[in-house]
């Protein structure tokens, strides 16, 4: 299935959960915040809301800094 990430055209496998698809790009070490079609998708959802064809997908990643 075809979906866009922080704006790139991305092929992932169809029935694929938000959470599932921030451990595909290696984004777990550290709090992410994902919106979708312009909603914010709430953590204790992620697991839940899975991504449909055509979806826009926007993932900010928190890295740590001093």
């Amino acid at each position: 299935m075809n979906i866009r990430v922080n704006g790139e055209a991305r092929d992932v496998p169809a029935a694929l959960t938000v959470r599932r698809l921030v451990e595909l790009l290696g984004l777990t070490e550290g709090p992410v915040a994902v919106e979708r079609n312009g909603e914010v998708v709430p953590r204790a959802e992620h697991t839940a809301a899975e991504l449909a064809e055509g979806d826009v997908v926007e993932i900010v990643h928190f890295v740590g800094g001093g």
